[in-house]
Order: C-alpha cells, then structure tokens, then sequence
C-alpha cells in the first residue's frame, strides 16, 4: 500500500470508530508492560512507541513515572484522541506523526516497542528501511521489543494485508543487526470476541 494511501486508510479508521471498537483496544497491555519490568527499563529511559496511536501503553508508563516518552504514529486523528484523554498529561509526550515505514529519528531511544506496526509491512524495502532505522537510532545497550501477529493469527487487519512471524522468522529478519533475547505468544482478544495470536521477540544489538 503507497504511504498516502496507507496514511488516508488509518485517519479514516480513527475517525470513525470509536475507541473501544478497534480490534486492538487493550485497556491494560500487560504483555508489554511485563517487557519494562523484565529489563528492568529505567524511568529516565527514552522510550518511542511506533504505531502506538491511542494505545493506553503511554497512560501506564506515565503512572509509572516514566519521564521520556515518544509516541509515533502515522494516524494524527489516533495521536489527538490519545492528547485528548490524558489531557494536561499529554504535554509529558512527545508525538510524531510518521509513518514508520520511512521514519528518520531525530534522538536515540532506550527502549523501542511496536506491536502495532512492523506486521503492517509487506514491501521488502520498507521492511528492510524500518530494522535498519532501529539499528542505527537504538543506544548500544538499548532494548527492541517487536509484537506482530503469529503465523497461527489473522492474514489481515482492518482491512489491509499483513506479514506473519513466528520466533524463527523474526529471529532471521532481525539477525544482521539484533541478537534475539527472548520470544513469547500470547494471545489477544479483541471487543468483538476474537482471538488474535502474536508473537513478541525481544532484541539487543549485535
């Protein structure tokens, strides 16, 4: 999908359902929360969260004490709704409107986190673009956590074509660059009653 066209699809999901009707809604997303305890992320870290858009990923790490977070995400409709619940919070965050296919960094984080965007790539250049970003734009000790539907989750999401991972794939994808930590599935139910499969895989750079 060309990015404008990508760009267009995603203001136009946002602005018509409403929070708590996005297969992704997740009041409380334990999964990567557990990532923060698990590598012990400090509270002065650099965090970015790519696709993060209205996810409640940042109100928690807000009540958490966390000082530096980014949110990027391609939608400005998500990143307004997301300023509009946490209110004078949001002025705590920074927020990117990028898509995450051609994103260029203007900082180094700590702490990369995506479980909404990586999937969403199919073409080989913007996939091969988007983990050399992260290469070059992650501190050396920095941590990569990458979320994305498993090979037994869903071929699509609202309505766009998505690549599937299992811990091998995403091991091999990431190998030039990321020396792989740590994988786990989990799944995730969505408000309509569905179950999605992901797969998470943790990484450090080689």
């Amino acid at each position: 999908m060309q990015n404008l066209n990508r760009k267009e699809h995603w203001e136009n999901i946002y602005q018509t359902k409403e929070l708590t009707e996005v297969s992704w809604y997740q009041p409380t997303p334990t999964t990567s929360l557990d990532f923060f305890t698990k590598f012990n992320v400090p509270k002065t870290a650099k965090i970015i969260d790519i696709g993060g858009g209205d996810s409640f990923l940042v109100d928690h790490l807000l009540e958490l004490g966390y000082q530096d977070i980014t949110v990027l995400d391609i939608s400005a409709a998500a990143i307004e709704r997301a300023k509009q619940r946490l209110g004078t919070r949001a002025g705590e965050v920074k927020w990117i409107v990028a898509d995450a296919s051609n994103f260029t960094p203007s900082e180094q984080y700590d702490f990369w986190h995506d479980r909404a965007a990586f999937h969403f790539l199919t073409d080989e250049q913007e996939i091969s673009y988007y983990i050399e970003t992260a290469h070059q734009n992650i501190t050396p000790t920095g941590v990569l956590v990458i979320g994305t539907f498993s090979e037994q989750g869903p071929t699509k999401c609202s309505g766009i074509d998505i690549k599937q991972y299992s811990e091998a794939t995403m091991t091999e994808r990431f190998k030039n660059h990321f020396h792989k930590i740590d994988s786990i599935t989990t799944d995730h139910l969505t408000p309509s009653g569905s179950i999605q499969n992901f797969v998470f895989c943790s990484f450090r750079k080689l």
